[in-house]
């Protein structure tokens, strides 16, 4: 899979891509200050009741010249009464490029969650958020949420892994510096492409760390061998979700951590050896990938025991004229089903075993906002009459228009970035977060990749959900993914 196509599928929660550029006249930004606003909130989180502000604030990032040119959004949460110098205080984004905090902060961490679709769309109470623990400044980029290229200004400037990560932490060093927590205990939490940013945030070296979160580690394993090699496990677990193989009593992880030993043994010999594997062991080799992944003996002979996710996700199921999701493995779509475009393409996005939410009889009131079809969707709802931001902008989740105007400047696994920034801060710590069903950044390589990193193992946690690209879809697993969050940010 191409940087892009991968990029496309690694977006989450999607809105249409909207317009890049801003709304509001040049005129009247240039005749005023930043917009903040401030709100104030009692919620139950952890099981504890705890009073916190929010945040909502803007960041104006400068040109050559000084003049502002990009307004970023910030969308902070934090608990009252605590003491500045010691509470923890974590940074978040997502990926795409050209995504949103949405999933992150309306999914799983925020103190409100979205449910329900169109009309229906509701926030509720979101009791795993871990606010009770730490403070949580959500960030939008450039061209996602409410921030944008200020008029007169192009967004390229930020539009690539570069620009976009010295954007984001210029942001977080000013937002730090302009609410007097530069003393406070720091965390970079980044998923899917949001991994890339944290770690060129951490070359960048403007903002120090105590730790750094992972959530489905982009990888990009070099060679002839170790891609395939990395994604094997993953192929294992999806195909014993879908009982294409026999699964003798095994739990999902035990044939997984099988296919991991197969993988780094006989599999990777078996590919080094390339044209001189002998016919009787490649054939030996195909029938124990058959057995651990599902897919013939044959068709895995043919592909030369190299196997694309394409190539797995079309045939895993092609029996039943199925494929597999992407970003979920568990998830299915008809191999018939009319073209849609990427990542729309994917039925494991936003895939859950939650049933969808139930619609209610009436509109429910989040904090006196009531969600009608009278009202703009429930975030926006949310934004303008709970937390008291107005925005000339539509909040926009993905935007395909960043995301197409991407430079990846030649691409390149950013993960030895954090092993050189690990060797030489003996207190940084790393959390990295996998889902076993996750083909687009699957676990096995996340593991591989920080293991040659240099990553010192003892300083690195490691948490395995059993879950898609997003662990936290289902409730089982989000409320097991806040507890690990405290765990890691009160060492």
């Amino acid at each position: 899979m191409s940087m892009r196509s991968f990029a496309l599928a690694a977006a989450l929660v999607l809105v249409g891509p909207g317009a890049i550029a801003s709304a509001e006249p040049a005129a009247a930004v240039a005749a005023r200050a930043p917009q903040v606003a401030e709100t104030r909130h009692t919620g139950r989180f952890n099981g504890k009741e705890v009073r916190y502000r929010a945040l909502v604030s803007e960041t104006f990032l400068t040109d050559e010249a000084g003049a502002p040119a990009a307004s970023v959004v910030t969308t902070a949460y934090l608990r009252e009464g605590a003491d500045a110098a010691s509470r923890p205080i974590m940074f978040i984004f997502n990926g795409g490029p050209g995504a949103s905090t949405t999933p992150l902060h309306f999914g799983a961490f925020g103190p409100k969650r979205r449910l329900g679709e169109g009309a229906a769309q509701v926030m509720v109470d979101n009791p795993d958020s871990p606010l009770d623990a730490v403070d949580l400044v959500f960030i939008d980029p450039v061209g996602t949420g409410y921030s944008r290229p200020l008029p007169g200004h192009e967004g390229q400037p930020y539009w690539s892994r570069s620009g976009d990560a010295a954007s984001v932490s210029k942001v977080i060093e000013t937002w730090l510096a302009a609410n007097g927590r530069e003393a406070s205990p720091r965390y970079l939490l980044g998923q899917s492409y949001g991994t890339t940013r944290a770690a060129l945030i951490v070359k960048l070296g403007e903002v120090k760390f105590d730790g750094v979160l992972l959530f489905a580690l982009v990888a990009s394993p070099e060679g002839l061998e170790m891609p395939y090699v990395t994604s094997l496990p993953s192929y294992a677990a999806v195909a014993w979700w879908h009982r294409k193989i026999d699964r003798d009593g095994r739990t999902a992880q035990q044939i997984y951590d099988e296919a991991v030993e197969f993988a780094r043994t006989d599999y990777v010999s078996a590919l080094i050896r390339g044209a001189s594997l002998p016919a009787a062991e490649k054939r030996r080799i195909a029938q124990r990938m058959s057995d651990l992944i599902g897919l013939p003996a044959d068709y895995i002979e043919s592909k030369d025991l190299r196997l694309k996710n394409e190539d797995f996700m079309f045939q895993l199921l092609a029996d039943q004229g199925l494929r597999t999701g992407q970003l979920d493995g568990r998830a299915t779509r008809r191999l018939d089903a009319p073209a849609q475009r990427p990542p729309y393409d994917d039925p494991g996005l936003n895939f859950s075993l939650e049933p969808p939410p139930a619609a209610p009889p009436a509109p429910p009131k989040v904090e006196g906002v009531a969600a009608t079809s009278d009202e703009p969707p429930a975030l926006e709802a949310y934004y303008r009459q709970t937390l008291g931001f107005e925005s000339a902008e539509t909040y926009n989740s993905l935007n395909l228009d960043v995301n197409s105007a991407w430079d990846f400047e030649g691409g390149g696994d950013a993960n030895g970035f954090l092993g050189q920034a690990m060797q030489a801060d003996p207190n940084l710590r790393l959390f990295w977060v996998s889902g076993l069903y996750d083909l687009t950044t699957p676990s096995y390589r996340g593991r591989y990749i920080l293991d040659q990193s240099g990553v010192p193992p003892e300083r690195l946690v490691a948490a395995q959900f059993p879950g898609g690209h997003s662990v936290f879809t289902e409730e089982t697993n989000r409320k097991a993914l806040a507890d690990a969050v405290r765990a890691f940010v009160r060492p």
